[in-house]
């Protein structure tokens, strides 16, 4: 018996469940009243300690993500290097924004392991007041409201350098409950962010137990090897179009386009964009029931080669020109190149044999229908199948209950501050 069939399903971590269903958010409300609302101006206030750059001098850099995401580190900084004479230091518990593009939410409190590192003048910072907890604030700073509120006050006539200015953030209000009451909204909201680390671990397991089959599974000596263009007799990238022709509504002379921003680097379709192109070519290639597509070309090579299997809903779809549609001989080669594809080692492969030394990598076709494929016998192909399409499974659900989850909490956050919901009403969502 081969490593792969003993696998155990042990090896994705203990799988996370709730303890009792989530209830629909909204469908109580036992108190009339929010809490008050106050001017952030009132509880926190501007407080910039900057550090003039010295040369030979090493500087811990930062920078803000958005949607309240956090602080990332950005590697060190000479001071000597730098065109800034002086820059921002971040101090633990301090709030931290992004003047620039600031309606994105690119807003934080720095956590105690950014405590001395250095961003530009475009990030100012904040100190809390004795009645807002930092633990509190850092969950506000993910709040779908406190964007919107940040996005109604950028200025600027340039949508990307729209700014938002420090007097502006603080005249931003939102309701603003006692420390006792916060202490309970942070000790909910972090066990709900409990929940949905868990679930992604479970994830990240899942994903490593499915490459190490997969790898397994393509690097086994055989006899049988076949060529994707034997496989896959139909091998075409998209067509290009202007931005005139392209539109968000369907119309009669318009073709659903499956772009590359629908792809994502998890393997999945977002079907939520589509695009609607008119004026294509009559023989388009569009997508078919026996139809894989293929990232073609990308700034980034690791995702050169990166395949997904289409759903029902985009068959007849086009695909645009940094992609390819590949046609399978029938549905089970479809499936099972679609296991093999993905493998670490393949996907390694097709990046690599991308042509070009800078800027995008394109994989040619011709290089495309040489690439092996091991080929075992049916049986052993359908136990293989069955056993990465159980992951598949596992991976799937796990990622949308993460996803429910954070739906859950940003609902939550909001009824809790309006007072909407109550603490034993919220206290169902226990996990």
């Amino acid at each position: 018996m081969s490593d792969w069939q003993q696998i155990s399903f042990g090896d994705l971590g203990t799988p996370v469940r709730r303890k009792a269903p989530v209830p629909p958010q909204g469908s109580r409300a036992s108190m009339t009243d929010s809490y008050p609302l106050r001017p952030l101006g009132e509880v926190m206030r501007l407080d910039i300690q900057r550090t003039p750059m010295q040369p030979t001098t090493t500087y811990r850099l930062a920078g803000v993500l958005n949607a309240g995401k956090g602080v990332i580190a950005k590697g060190e900084l000479d001071g000597g290097d730098t065109e800034y004479t002086a820059m921002n230091v971040l101090h633990a518990d301090q709030v931290v924004m992004r003047k620039l593009t600031a309606w994105e939410g690119p807003i934080t409190v720095v956590p105690a392991e950014f405590d001395g590192f250095v961003v530009s003048n475009e990030f100012p910072t904040f100190t809390l007041g004795p009645e807002i907890m930092p633990d509190w604030m850092r969950h506000v700073c993910g709040s779908p409201r406190l964007w919107a509120e940040m996005k109604n006050r950028v200025s600027g006539t340039v949508q990307r350098r729209k700014r938002l200015n420090p007097e502006q953030l603080l005249q931003i209000q939102l309701p603003i409950p006692p420390r006792e009451v916060q202490a309970r909204i942070v000790e909910m909201l972090d066990a709900v962010d409990d929940q949905v680390t868990a679930l992604v671990g479970e994830t990240l397991a899942a994903v490593r137990v499915q490459c190490r089959l997969l790898d397994e599974f393509t690097s086994t000596a055989t006899s049988n090897a076949k060529l994707l263009g034997d496989l896959c007799p139909v091998i075409g990238s998209g067509p290009s179009w202007a931005a005139k022709d392209e539109s968000s509504v369907l119309s009669e002379e318009a073709l659903t386009v499956l772009k590359i921003t629908n792809t994502r680097p998890d393997g999945s379709i977002d079907l939520s964009e589509l695009a609607y192109v008119a004026g294509l070519p009559a023989r388009t290639k569009v997508i078919g029931p026996t139809s894989l597509v293929m990232i073609r070309t990308n700034g980034n090579r690791k995702r050169i080669g990166n395949v997904y299997l289409p759903p029902e809903e985009v068959h007849a779809a086009a695909v645009s020109a940094f992609q390819f549609i590949l046609d399978a001989l029938d549905i089970e080669t479809r499936d099972y190149l679609y296991l093999v594809l993905r493998s670490p080692r393949i996907q390694h492969q097709m990046s690599e044999s991308a042509s070009g030394s800078t800027g995008l990598g394109n994989l040619a076709v011709r290089w495309l229908k040489t690439l092996e494929i091991p080929w075992p016998n049916a049986e052993t192909r359908k136990i293989q199948m069955e056993a990465v399409q159980a992951i598949d499974a596992k991976i799937a659900a796990a990622r949308a209950e993460a996803g429910r989850l954070r739906q859950v909490r940003a609902g939550l956050l909001s009824g809790l501050l309006d007072r909407t919901i109550d603490f034993e009403y919220a206290e169902l969502l226990e996990v």
